[in-house]
């Protein structure tokens, strides 16, 4: 089963549901912020909260108020070696458009435990940076432009449905 779970820098006093209600409205998938302790389950978008970064284990996410890492809470770093850590070869990152190299360290984790690597191509990203330092970081399975990135993500999961396997 694949849950996709998105880590978003964004700041604490923005409106706690706007992310969350933008997201919806492009997804037939329920989307939802995560509280401490929620249980992982298919076919759900997570989101996570604002100055907490979300890391994820067998099962559910947790919380935390952690340090930042890379300037950063939540840190997609954070989450992508916890969800490597609990699911090995099962996780697929994506390290999308931005302005410092978090999630670059995470995604080498994912690829060390097994895990594919997607990351938007550098030129179609509105700030470098981050895909970027991903692609320094590690070997991708795929970059790609932002658009593509979704098909290449259903197909995966088509695949990996279809297969009847648990990952990539």
């Amino acid at each position: 089963m694949i849950w996709p779970d998105v880590v978003l820098h964004r700041a604490a006093d923005r409106a706690r549901h706007g992310l969350v209600g933008l997201l919806q409205s492009s997804t037939a998938l329920p989307v939802r912020e995560v509280d401490d302790k929620d249980v992982l389950a298919p076919g759900r978008v997570y989101v996570a909260p604002a100055d907490y970064h979300l890391p994820v284990e067998p099962g559910r996410f947790a919380l935390s108020t952690d340090e930042r890492v890379q300037y950063s809470r939540p840190s997609i770093d954070v989450a992508l070696e916890s969800a490597a850590d609990a699911y090995g070869a099962a996780v697929v990152g994506v390290v999308l458009t931005g302005a410092n190299a978090d999630g670059a360290q995470g995604l080498a984790h994912v690829k060390r435990r097994g895990g594919l690597a997607v990351v938007q191509e550098p030129a179609d990203a509105e700030r470098a940076t981050m895909p970027a330092a991903a692609l320094a970081a590690t070997a991708v399975d795929a970059t790609l432009p932002l658009a593509e990135i979704g098909p290449y993500l259903a197909e995966l999961c088509r695949t990996v449905s279809s297969a009847g396997g648990q990952g990539p």
